[in-house]
């Protein structure tokens, strides 16, 4: 068990910082925010919705979707996008949230390496739907889920992140915190709900070693177990008021480099839901900065895939950690957790989406990188990991050249962001893919979903109010 005796850090905190997060959560009005800010927001929210689409028919969400059912009621006052049903705001957030994060198409943010949208939308939404908030309350919830849970996985450190799935536990308070806001806990309730979702956090990367479901199964029980524990903070009941910080919280079991300053970090003033980066390439976010970097010596010099002996991605430690133990893939989501598996496809086809991965267990050409790349760990780039992700790789040609490449800003992040534009027709694409909605539906919803701080009452997005 980690104990917080063998991190000093964690000597300099304050006893607030719960406390102060709680009071941040549920005073949150968008008034006060950034404009610029907000337009990101939208863009992450649409971006948020495609991902969730084209979950559906996904093998693991449809098993959490008949859970669902078997254990919800036959319908209720929130949505499930994927089947555009209707159910309890409990099992809508579980079965948004693991669709929302099995195609690797969700947005993420660097220094916490927490993906945000998969936990935070589904519980906002959820809540929203049945309380019957406004656009703004529903906005400023995921405001709160973003800022508070980007903070707590920041705070965590490296060290939980070699053993825990961020997204997992950091993620079940900002969902709480999402819902909690959207449903107007003040800051005492806050803080119970706060208590209650640490307590309930969980979730490690073993699964990848077997190519288990667990990772749907983290986001599903983070945005389900933060609606809760926001749901019962309503009704009176208590949590730890220390469950980050305390003597026997979070860091002292999930952590050894805690860093207690980073959950109040210019709480307020530096607004990290801009900081998200979005993905471009359907898989682990660990494996797009080389895969930009190698897709630029492909495209500089027009290399061919039968041109290439082998490929040296050089990495941060965070990748060798949850992409080095998938060496043989066995199913197409453990494929997206291999650098191997990625850069063959950018060498074959030059992209690495939906389609080719769907394609990769069959795909002979794309198969043969499994044995001819390595990963080796890079000093500059695991010094500058997690704040920065740089890529870099070097390409050993058969004919004895090694060229090589470096991407400073993986296309996605915050210097190289996508447009509002192209957020919109990636979101289109992923509705496209699982036919989970038509053209005409997905513009309905890409128009709701732009305006939806002008409405009184946060609508269905695809279902048909019956």
């Amino acid at each position: 068990m980690m104990q917080t005796k063998r991190n000093p850090e964690m000597a300099h905190a304050t006893g607030a910082e719960s406390e102060m997060l709680a009071g941040f959560a549920s005073n949150l009005d968008i008034a006060d925010m950034p404009a610029g800010v907000l337009d990101r927001l939208n863009d992450l929210f649409v971006d948020w919705i495609g991902s969730a689409l084209s979950g559906r028919g996904q093998r693991a969400v449809e098993a959490i979707e008949r859970f669902a059912v078997q254990m919800g009621p036959a319908s209720g006052r929130a949505e499930v996008l994927t089947s555009q049903a209707t159910t309890s705001p409990l099992f809508a957030a579980m079965v948004n949230a693991a669709a929302s994060h099995v195609s690797e198409q969700d947005d993420v943010h660097n220094a916490s390496v927490f993906h945000p949208a998969a936990v935070v939308f589904p519980a906002a939404l959820a809540a929203a739907q049945a309380t019957k908030a406004s656009g703004r309350d529903f906005l400023a919830g995921c405001v709160a889920g973003y800022e508070v849970g980007i903070r707590i996985g920041e705070f965590l450190g490296r060290s939980h992140y070699k053993i825990f799935h961020t997204t997992g536990t950091a993620g079940t308070i900002a969902a709480a915190v999402a819902a909690g806001r959207v449903v107007g806990l003040e800051k005492d309730r806050m803080l119970n709900a706060i208590g209650s979702a640490g307590t309930q956090a969980a979730g490690l990367w073993e699964f990848l070693r077997d190519a288990a479901d667990s990772k749907q199964l983290h986001t599903a029980k983070a945005s389900a177990d933060g609606v809760t524990a926001a749901y019962l903070a309503a009704e009176g009941f208590t949590g730890a008021k220390r469950i980050l910080e305390g003597a026997q919280g979070m860091a002292a079991g999930m952590s050894l480099d805690a860093d207690p300053g980073k959950l109040t970090d210019r709480l307020g003033t530096r607004w990290a839901l801009a900081e998200t980066s979005f993905k471009w390439h359907s898989s682990c976010r660990h494996t797009h900065p080389a895969a930009d970097a190698l897709l630029e010596v492909m495209q500089k010099y027009d290399l061919s895939h039968d041109e290439i002996d082998r490929i040296t991605a050089h990495v941060h430690q965070g990748a060798l950690d949850v992409l080095g133990p998938v060496t043989n893939p066995r199913t197409v989501h453990q494929a997206k957790f291999s650098m191997p598996a990625t850069l063959g496809l950018i060498a074959t086809h030059r992209r690495a989406g939906l389609a080719e991965f769907d394609g990769f267990l069959d795909d002979s050409r794309a198969r043969t990188f499994l044995d001819r790349v390595e990963m080796q760990l890079d000093r500059e780039v695991d010094d500058a990991y997690p704040r920065r992700w740089i890529g870099k790789v070097t390409v050993h040609t058969t004919d004895g050249r090694n060229l090589s490449a470096r991407v400073d800003e993986p296309k996605g992040d915050p210097g190289n962001p996508l447009s509002s534009t192209e957020v919109d027709e990636k979101a289109r694409k992923l509705a496209r893919y699982s036919g989970a909605a038509t053209p005409e539906e997905m513009e309905r919803v890409i128009e709701t979903a732009r305006g939806i701080s002008g409405c009184t009452v946060v609508p269905y997005l695809l279902t048909v109010s019956s």
